[in-house]
């Protein structure tokens, strides 16, 4: 008969605690992705509505008409 093998050591609950921390830091990174690209489409939406404004503005001028607003 072969003598058993020990059991191998057991590995600390800390494994389990480290990779809550990095699925929470990986959220904590989508969230704060998903929070700048909705700031550059909104900020995106907002120049093209100033820009649509001066645009009318300016055609309205170079038509040669007065009472522009």
């Amino acid at each position: 008969m072969e003598p058993e093998e020990p059991d191998p050591p057991q590995v600390p609950k800390l494994l389990d605690r480290d990779e809550g921390l990095r699925s929470s830091n990986t959220r904590r990174g989508a969230l704060i992705g998903l929070v700048i690209i909705l700031l550059l489409v909104i900020g995106g939406l907002l120049l093209t509505r100033v820009l649509r404004g001066m645009s009318q503005l300016q055609d309205c001028a170079l038509s040669g008409r007065s009472n522009c607003t």
